[in-house]
């Protein structure tokens, strides 16, 4: 393909290309994942009550960034290119991140991580356009895989790091880090070719746009697996919010708390080399229905034990419990992000926009509601995992009944407008 032609001719082998794109999609990861350990330190900050849920709001604010900034992304990156998408993208992420460093009280750092989130969305936006730009298919799944298994590094080590931080210095500047990690970013993605063809350029205007967003949302298959992605990110990120206080007052293990978060972020990363590994010989479909069904079927079991317990059962079997059921999410999104954006290829900045946008924002409201649902026992997280599993899979049974005709380029639009046939 024409992108790969383009990594050949930049001299970007595929590990070197592998280990940018994930970094650019860690942006959005380490602005949570670094400054987990810096809640009970926040609180105080900012005279909070021990074990208060606003914190979780600091997550919930970059999370609605994250999701609205992605609308805007999409068409910038599909009409000036991939490149300088990024880099503006990389400014508000440094802007917000100083920013929320500085500001006097939580509702300001709400005000300041949602522009955070904004600028950590380019970096989401442009990282799944390019590797669609250069792969399709079950080889994009294998790179996605690749692709998640290396960012998924950054929840591993990410709360040791900011832990440490916070040992040696004011909570601020785990927000330094993440200013530092972005401008080291921008000196690196000068080797990143421009992967948009120019033929597949689309104008910046708001008739094009809109038509572009409308073909993602009326293409069965594409939205189907977009709202699978929806009901799947809707219990992460309530676990990314609450699983500090989980840890702390339903197990009382705070200081073991980065840990166990980067434990079991290590086996997920596990779980998506092994996919990647296997993806192109299962086929993306199968292997996203056979996790989704084992998602369910262990979202089932986990709830039956923890309610048996009331809501406080053993360390050990929770977590393993909770890991197998991460582990199922882990095989899923690069799977259904696939299969959001396959037939995508000639609107995939939009695409990506469009469908991180549904998926993050909505993902975000539904995880918020299991967040204030907190009741000193693990049974809301895992209702909500069971529960949107559930839904996950009969989105995705719907969506399996898709025409697969791919969207073509600006030239044919008019055409797949009389069809009305995004993460």
């Amino acid at each position: 393909m024409a992108g790969t032609q383009a990594l050949e001719r930049a001299s970007l082998g595929e590990k070197q290309f592998v280990a940018m794109i994930s970094m650019i999609m860690a942006l959005g990861a380490l602005g949570i994942d670094l400054m987990l350990p810096a809640f009970p330190v926040i609180r105080e900050h900012f005279g909070l009550a021990e074990g208060s849920t606003a914190v979780a709001g600091i997550v919930t604010a970059y999370f609605f960034g994250l999701a609205f900034g992605q609308l805007f992304y999409g068409p910038i990156a599909d009409r000036f290119g991939r490149k300088p998408a990024l880099y503006g993208g990389l400014a508000i992420y440094a802007f917000g991140a100083l920013s929320s460093a500085l500001v006097p009280s939580i509702g300001l750092m709400y005000v300041t991580r949602f522009i955070w989130g904004a600028g950590a969305a380019g970096g989401r936006v442009i990282a799944i356009a390019v590797v669609r730009d250069s792969f399709s298919g079950e080889r994009m799944a294998r790179t996605m895989s690749m692709v998640m298994a290396v960012f998924v590094l950054v929840p591993v080590v990410a709360p040791t790091v900011g832990a440490a931080v916070i040992a040696v210095a004011p909570w601020q500047w785990v927000f330094g880090v993440c200013v530092l990690f972005s401008l080291t970013l921008a000196v690196w993605i000068v080797r990143l070719p421009e992967t948009l063809r120019e033929e597949h350029r689309r104008p910046l205007q708001f008739t094009p746009v809109l038509r572009g967003a409308r073909q993602v949302l009326t293409h069965r298959q594409t939205l189907g697996y977009g709202l699978v992605t929806t009901a799947l990110f809707a219990p992460f990120s309530s676990y990314l919010a609450s699983s500090e206080i989980i840890f702390s007052d339903v197990f009382g293990l705070e200081d073991q708390f980065p840990f166990i978060f980067g434990g079991i972020a290590a086996v997920m990363g596990a779980a998506m080399v092994a996919s990647a590994m296997v993806v192109e010989r299962v086929g993306t479909k199968r292997l996203a229905h056979a996790a989704l069904t084992a998602y369910v079927v262990l979202g089932a079991g986990v709830l039956w034990m923890v309610r048996a317990a009331d809501g406080v059962p053993g360390f050990w079997p929770f977590v393993v419990g909770l890991t197998a059921l991460l582990v199922c999410h882990a095989l899923l999104i690069p799977s259904a992000n696939t299969l959001a954006m396959d037939h995508m290829g000639k609107l995939a900045g939009t695409a990506a926009a469009v469908l991180g946008t549904i998926s993050m924002a909505g993902g975000a409201v539904l995880g918020s509601i299991t967040d204030r649902a907190f009741d000193g026992t693990a049974n809301p997280l895992i209702l909500s995992f069971f529960g949107y599993g559930v839904v996950a899979l009969a989105l995705a049974k719907w969506a399996e009944g898709a025409k697969t005709a791919p969207v073509e380029g600006p030239r044919d639009a008019a055409a797949l407008l009389q069809e009305l046939p995004p993460a």
